[in-house]
């Protein structure tokens, strides 16, 4: 039974807290995601641009320098002389450390909490975006020093999706799982779009490319307040919201268990053709999301080869 200040702030929570669990979640995501994505864009204006023309493939002439289409970085302390090779390890970077903390990140969601491993690997992603630009320019452009700080963002990323599970399975009942988790995931869609466009208008606007680091970096930074203060692994820990909604999840689970428990072998054999759609559904838009840009300037010839 809630009393005293535990009482009043769940009074102030207008909609069930598993909601404010999938959009928290929903903003995890689709914050992993512009900042996964913003060295795609901020990339093409950190290499040192072509200065002479060029002709394509099929004999076009493209104009490199014509008024209006020059580089938006104008101090040539940061850009720097990274040939297609280096670029492509510093874009790849990430997914070597992405890789890594997927299995990791579940086992420690299930240990400890989906709060916890979700929560520290959004902070640790936003802490290394928001000191790419020092690091980088710190060094003067060493490319190997950018790769470990892409291949760190990777590492605190990994944990994204799995921690994201386990928090579903805790809060969400089956009935109302595949529509929270839809909203849930959508995070990584809106994420791509807004990470892509929005890194275009801030570099255009600031003729700067730290700045798309700087603001999506610490727009992690204050997601990671409000979630460790407002969200918890499971309604059992949480502090401040009634025993009726503490005992729902479990509840209504149960009940959707048996009425479906005759039906999970035949799910289980239809699963595989699904796998295999996401899985070259991820493929081909991580592939264009990861180098289209680069293909797009080297095309138009604004970009060094």
């Amino acid at each position: 039974m809630l009393t005293g200040w535990r009482l009043y702030l769940s009074k102030c929570f207008i909609i069930p807290h598993r909601y404010i669990v999938a959009i928290m979640g929903f903003l995890a995501i689709l914050n992993a995601y512009t900042m996964r994505t913003t060295l795609s864009i901020a990339i093409t204006e950190m290499v040192i641009p072509r200065n002479s023309t060029s002709s394509g493939d099929h004999g076009c002439q493209v104009e490199g320098d014509s008024e209006g289409d020059g580089p938006i970085i104008k101090n040539p302390e940061d850009l720097y002389d990274w040939d297609e090779t280096t670029q492509g390890l510093i874009l790849s970077s990430f997914y070597w450390g992405y890789v890594i903390t997927h299995m990791p990140g579940g086992i420690l969601a299930e240990k400890f909490g989906g709060k916890y491993s979700l929560g520290i690997g959004i902070l640790s992603t936003a802490v290394f975006t928001l000191i790419t630009p020092a690091v980088t320019r710190l060094v003067d452009g060493d490319w190997r020093w950018l790769c470990a700080l892409r291949v760190c963002v990777g590492l605190g990323e990994g944990t994204t999706f799995p921690a994201i599970n386990a928090l579903l399975a805790k809060w969400v009942p089956l009935s109302e799982r595949s529509r929270l988790g839809s909203l849930t995931f959508a995070g990584s869609l809106l994420g791509t779009v807004l990470g892509t466009s929005l890194s275009g208008i801030l570099i255009k606007e600031t003729q700067d490319w730290a700045s798309v680091f700087y603001f999506f970096g610490g727009f992690g930074v204050v997601w990671f307040v409000i979630w460790t203060l407002m969200c918890y692994s499971d309604p059992e820990s949480h502090p401040f919201i009634s025993d009726k909604e503490k005992k729902f999840p479990s509840q209504r689970t149960s009940e959707c268990f048996e009425r479906k428990q005759s039906d999970t072998l035949e799910g289980d054999l239809d699963i595989g053709p699904a796998l295999g759609v996401n899985r070259r559904t991820n493929w081909t838009r991580l592939g264009i999301l990861r180098y289209g840009y680069r293909f797009t300037q080297i095309h138009e010839g604004h970009t060094q080869i």
